[in-house]
């Protein structure tokens, strides 16, 4: 069984938020970080109840730490060796691993997310942006009331119009894939693969392997807690809408090529489904809009190319061992809404999002070097993610069709990481732990 009143409920669930706030601290001293923790822990919500007062909440409340953070709040050196590698390293220290060059270097990132005086990250989601200027005052009286405690930056995030449902300022329908784990009460929807072993994602249960294996110490710290990549990616409206417009001599031709960079049509209906039109009802459908594979469905990506987003971060039955390599993703848009009639202007906007796993390495990493960056996925031979890939004008974006595919060279950037960093999220009784300071 998982111990739902210990796991912090964004593992296994999203708020009903439309706004939010991000919030990166430093912590002076161990005594600072403790007093600022002791004072924050009890409104942080676990799945139990996060899920027994959704009706009433306006707010709710993420801790997570960097490795250098748990140091800051005093845990030891010995306990400290056990975490895996790549946490302790960092994620700027990663860029080559991630793809993470030129323009996305952790050279030019802005949020502070490379200083290794970044201990802390408190994630505030709220039903409305009034809440969240509610709730913001609170977490600065609690700062303030914690001298040594600092507010390194914040990024502020919030639904982008129409609110019918999450989408990204590129117009992409978001959350259509939801994973099920076993023991959260949870059933998957079609498509969305079996219940999965809950070790996959939270630290201390059986994975896909089998029985837990190692894992940071002591117990009391890494029980029911899991990992966290932060990902700040720039999206670039503008470029994006010129390129369909260069690409796509008609409104139809510009849709049907969005969608193959995609693999799902902005309203989220699945290409392998609806290959030709739009299909808005499929994509309000739970029960069809995830529900289809690649190898028998699609083998040669007539409908969804070879090396469209969806099938790179999800590449379902045509993946080895797909279960050990899935993540729990989530997150929200930040920055201004662009209309659609609207120039490119100079105020940046994008996607501030977290991936949740057990094995930053195996999960996280595997997906960014092996399925996004990597130019020879499927034997493209030239390619990389068109939507999050690291592009450099050099790459191709091949859409096979009879009797002859189509190429399209020297494919633009239309995302740029601005920041990004690895955290550790404690279980609840681990939060109360970490402010005793035992």
């Amino acid at each position: 069984m998982l111990d739902l009143d210990d796991i912090q409920y964004i593992l296994l669930n999203r708020a009903p938020a439309r706004a939010g706030r991000y919030e990166f601290l430093s912590f002076a001293s161990a005594e600072a970080g403790r007093a600022w923790l002791s004072a924050l822990v009890d409104q942080v919500h676990s799945v139990e109840t996060m899920r027994a007062s959704i009706a009433d909440e306006k707010r709710w409340v993420t801790l997570a730490f960097t490795w250098n953070g748990l140091r800051a709040l005093g845990v030891d050196e010995a306990a400290l060796a056990t975490f895996p590698e790549e946490f302790r390293q960092g994620m700027a220290a990663r860029a080559e691993i991630l793809g993470d060059t030129g323009a996305n270097h952790p050279d030019h990132w802005v949020d502070g997310t490379t200083d290794p005086d970044l201990h802390a990250i408190v994630l505030l989601f709220t039903r409305t942006v009034e809440d969240r200027a509610h709730y913001q005052e609170e977490l600065a009286s609690l700062l303030a009331a914690s001298p040594g405690a600092e507010l390194l930056s914040a990024l502020d995030v919030e639904a982008i119009p129409p609110f019918g449902y999450a989408h990204d300022h590129f117009g992409y329908r978001d959350q259509l894939t939801n994973l099920a784990i076993e023991g959260s009460g949870d059933a998957p929807t079609p498509g969305s693969g079996g219940l999965l072993k809950p070790g996959e994602f939270i630290l201390g249960y059986p994975d896909e392997h089998g029985p837990p294996a190692g894992r940071p110490q002591p117990e009391v710290l890494s029980r029911n807690g899991s990992f966290l990549a932060y990902r700040r990616l720039q999206e670039h409206v503008g470029k994006f809408r010129e390129f369909l417009a260069e690409h796509g001599e008609t409104p139809e031709e510009q849709e049907l090529l969005a969608a193959k960079l995609m693999g799902r049509w902005r309203s989220g209906a699945p290409l392998v489904l609806a290959p030709d039109k739009d299909d808005p009802k499929l994509a309000d459908d739970p029960q069809r809009n995830n529900d289809f594979n690649y190898k028998q469905d699609d083998p040669f990506g007539y409908a969804v190319p070879l090396g469209a987003h969806i099938r790179r971060v999800n590449p379902r039955d045509t993946a080895a061992s797909i279960n050990r390599h899935r993540m729990i993703r989530r997150g929200a848009t930040y920055g201004p809404h662009l209309p659609d009639d609207a120039p490119e202007d100079d105020q940046e906007r994008g996607v501030a999002a977290f991936v949740l796993c057990a094995s930053l390495i195996r999960q996280f990493e595997f997906a960014q070097n092996v399925w996004i960056n990597d130019k020879n996925f499927h034997e493209l031979g030239n390619e990389r993610d068109p939507i999050i890939g690291t592009q450099d004008g050099t790459l191709e974006f091949k859409i096979p069709t009879r009797p002859i595919r189509r190429t399209i060279t020297g494919l633009p950037a239309f995302t740029t990481v601005r920041g990004g960093a690895y955290f550790f999220i404690p279980g609840i009784e681990a939060l109360r732990w970490l402010a005793a300071g035992d």
